[in-house]
């Protein structure tokens, strides 16, 4: 049920500087008959600007709470804000707009399209959003050359290294000038000298401003952020500063 417009504009009033703002979140799903609580109750703040590690086992909720915060899913209960939007409320048609223009998704498996060059990738979300074409390519231009590939736009995934799909992977992320940038295992399918590699230009994004959520399971990775966030059994276990944050 949506809420009143006087309670959308009292948490705008009490939560002034935060870009995520969760509340009582809860998700669960049945299996098998048996009812699975990914989710109990979940309480949270993001400021724009933070850099936020999500870590915990298998199983306690890291993946559900990223689908929420990705307008991918929506909770059975409590209420999530988004830049000032109530997202936990919207249906799929609204959720859709404001995943497209809010959020920009890292992917472990980098998931682009394999007959398409790196400059098609990257302009796949402003063809969704309607951008004209000589806009499209320029943004998309602008955003490979930022993330170190300003020379490889004409080439495919096949002709690139793991590294360097990342690296298109995250261009397509940054195009739409996303609120959040959502990266999910992104060091998963890399070996180490260029996961850090990636770790890196995620540090340079953070510097930048850019609003990151990095959700891994490795303690080295998350370690770049200045906050950690570790779930279990759907629940926030700890939520931490980091003293030093990124590298």
């Amino acid at each position: 049920m949506a809420q009143p417009l006087e309670r959308q504009e009292l948490m705008t009033e009490e939560h002034p500087q935060a870009i995520i703002v969760t509340e009582d979140l809860q998700r669960h799903y049945e299996m098998g008959g048996e009812v699975i609580h990914a989710l109990r109750g979940i309480d949270l703040q993001i400021a724009p600007g933070e850099y936020v590690a999500v870590m915990g086992p298998s199983g306690s909720g890291k993946s559900t709470l990223m689908n929420m915060i990705g307008c991918l899913d929506t909770p059975d209960d409590g209420q999530y804000w988004l830049n000032g939007k109530l997202v936990s409320d919207m249906n799929d048609r609204e959720l859709a707009r404001v995943r497209n223009s809010e959020v920009g998704f890292v992917f472990q498996t980098f998931n682009l399209l394999p007959r398409a060059n790196a400059l098609h990738n990257v302009e796949m979300p402003l063809i969704y959003a309607g951008i004209k074409r000589k806009e499209r390519l320029e943004r998309a231009a602008a955003a490979l050359a930022r993330v170190g590939l300003g020379d490889r736009m004409s080439h495919r995934p096949s002709e690139m290294s793991g590294g360097q799909r990342q690296r298109v992977a995250v261009a397509r992320a940054l195009v739409t000038e996303p609120s959040i940038l959502l990266a999910d295992e992104p060091t998963g399918n890399l070996d180490t000298a260029t996961g850090e590699e990636i770790m890196c230009l995620f540090d340079e994004l953070h510097a930048a401003g850019h609003t990151i959520i990095l959700v891994t399971h490795e303690t080295n990775i998350a370690a770049h952020a200045e906050r950690s966030i570790i779930l279990r059994d759907g629940s926030i276990e700890t939520d931490e500063r980091m003293r030093t944050g990124s590298h």
